[in-house]
């Protein structure tokens, strides 16, 4: 599984909604599932799934799937096919 669908998968997995809802403009508070609730969840879930540990400025700059893997690429998670 590329990064790409396993960070789809963790959003699903976080948020519990369906994996056709995630892309990457999906926003935060853009849909009730994600809430400040979820969100800390959502980061629980990145870190496990990849390993890392984020910065406290990195959890407060993730916004949207495309933040995130902007974020992760930091951390050395390569997004590219």
């Amino acid at each position: 599984m590329q990064n790409a669908e396993k960070l789809y998968a963790t959003f699903s997995q976080a948020l519990g909604i369906s994996l056709s809802r995630i892309n990457d403009e999906l926003k935060y508070n853009s849909i009730p599932e994600w809430d400040s609730v979820a969100h800390m969840a959502l980061i629980a879930e990145i870190e496990t799934t990849f390993d890392i540990m984020l910065d406290t400025d990195d959890i407060i700059d993730m916004s949207s799937v495309s933040k995130a893997k902007e974020i992760l690429s930091k951390y050395e998670v390569d997004f590219q096919s």
